[in-house]
């Protein structure tokens, strides 16, 4: 008979490892940073952590889980729709959350701007080379009426 793992996970710490994890994920934090917080408490490693978790622990949490992602949408307050000042303060947690979303909002809004100025930048060009075309094919009209001029004089002595 084998004799069970020195390092084989207890109860108390997957419990740990669920409970840090859905918070994390009410909290509007990844997962990832559950799994450094929790290996930090066990003196385990952040992928064993992660391993853990994906490969038994969350099978056992999945309403959980549900109600955690429910429970962030519900409570996220984003930058652009809060109308008026809470009176209950900000928890750290929160307004870190806040602000990386607002921060990837911004980079996306600056990615959109860019775009935006790229496609009126090649509007611009556009419309320049279109009109540097029209000068050229009058030119070339222009060249062409000469050419048959010449010929017709040459066709004709006077």
């Amino acid at each position: 008979m084998d004799a069970p793992r020195q390092d084989a996970w207890k109860d108390e710490e997957d419990l740990l490892l669920a409970t840090t994890v859905l918070a994390h994920i009410k909290e509007g934090k990844t997962q990832l940073e559950a799994f450094q917080e929790v290996a930090n408490q066990l003196k385990r490693t952040p992928a064993a952590c992660g391993f853990r978790w994906n490969a038994t622990v969350r099978k056992e949490y999945q309403k959980e889980i549900q109600e955690a992602k429910q429970n962030r949408k519900q409570n996220r307050t984003f930058f652009a729709t809060t109308s008026a000042p809470s009176d209950a303060p900000m928890s750290l947690d929160a307004a870190i959350s806040l602000l990386k979303e607002m921060k990837v909002k911004q980079y996306e809004n600056q990615g959109r701007q860019k775009l935006e100025y790229q496609l009126q930048q090649l509007s611009q060009d556009n419309k320049q080379l279109r009109t540097q075309l029209k000068a050229w094919e009058d030119a070339w009209n222009e060249v062409d009426r000469l050419v048959h001029w010449v010929k017709e004089r040459q066709k004709s002595p006077s």
